[in-house]
């Protein structure tokens, strides 16, 4: 997907509001509020947590207003909450 098409996403979003993990494949993760984030996939690799290469402190809040993209060619395949909202920009 293109830049463009990430930030007009394209292929739909889906808001995660909630504290149950959320599966799907996903360009990115928009921060709609301060977010905790507890556990982010990537690659679908199940039983794994990428949060910590993403996140320098993973137990503080990510800002409302970030843009959060996978590294290169990946992508997110799940992601849960602690606290807060994401809009996920489905690929």
């Amino acid at each position: 997907m293109t830049n463009n098409g990430r930030l007009i996403a394209q292929n739909g979003t889906y808001i995660v509001n909630d504290t149950n993990e959320y599966v799907a494949n996903a360009e990115a993760y928009y921060m709609a509020e301060d977010t905790v984030i507890s556990r982010i996939e990537v690659n679908g690799v199940t039983g794994t947590d990428a949060k910590g290469d993403y996140i320098s402190t993973a137990a503080t809040a990510v800002k409302g207003g970030v843009l959060l993209t996978p590294i290169g060619d990946d992508y997110f395949s799940a992601i849960t909450l602690t606290s807060g909202s994401v809009a996920v920009i489905l690929r």
